[in-house]
């Protein structure tokens, strides 16, 4: 049975004029806002502060993050499956450290479904949103790039971030019940081909994808270890 899934992500707020590496080296990052969709309902719900003239403020605060993570733990209580992709790795990682309640941060992702990290659990690399979207005839939002959400946060272009944050929540769901139905998911390689990933059992947890068996990764010259998704656990 299909589960009932709410697709969450999140947007820094820390501007990196020239990326080097991984951008958790940058940490930390703050969140500027956070988009998150029910599978049965219309419209995404979107997290952000206000400042004292109630216009959105340049970083989430403390209990802004509290309200969402609240939000997360009783839509678990009712039922839902969070969503993510790559959320283990990086807005899990990322909300833990805005705000802390790690305990409530690690029970909440070893239980949801991390597209990305499933895949990578199966196949020994990641897989870009954008690359299953693709794949699946699924658009990302037109003029704007997840490296660019921050300055365009900063140049007070909240709505389009906004925006942004809301699709990427629509897409990540999209291509998870997409995938589901059709036991299969599908990315666009570097190639420019087509690729698939077995789906018989149906997406599994973060917990169950750690219990895979590990993939030969042996071709690779620098294999990523599945601890640089799973360190922040503890």
């Amino acid at each position: 049975m299909t589960r009932r899934y709410l697709a969450f992500d999140i947007e820094t707020c820390k501007i990196i004029p020239e990326l080097v590496g991984e951008l958790l080296n940058y940490r930390p990052l703050g969140i500027s806002c956070v988009g998150a969709l029910c599978a049965d309902e219309s419209n995404p719900r979107l997290f952000y502060s206000r400042d004292r003239n109630g216009s959105p403020s340049g970083k989430m605060q403390k209990t802004d993050i509290a309200e969402f993570i609240d939000f997360l733990l009783q839509r678990t209580n009712d039922g839902y499956t969070v969503l993510t992709f790559n959320g283990l790795g990086f807005d899990f990682d990322v909300l833990a450290e805005e705000f802390g309640r790690l305990d409530d941060c690690r029970r909440i992702a070893l239980s949801h479904v991390d597209i990305m990290f499933h895949v990578f659990c199966a196949e020994g690399f990641p897989v870009r949103l954008d690359a299953a979207a693709r794949a699946f005839g699924c658009g990302k939002s037109a003029g704007v790039d997840g490296a660019l959400a921050p300055q365009l946060w900063r140049d007070g272009k909240h709505q389009q971030v906004l925006e942004y944050v809301a699709q990427d929540c629509r897409i990540t769901l999209d291509v998870a019940l997409r995938s589901e139905n059709s036991r299969s998911f599908l990315w666009i390689n570097k190639k420019g081909a087509t690729s698939s990933l077995d789906l018989g059992r149906g997406w599994l947890t973060v917990k169950e994808a750690m219990a895979l068996p590990l993939p030969d990764t042996s071709w690779m010259d620098n294999p990523q270890q599945r601890s640089k998704f799973t360190r922040w656990l503890g």
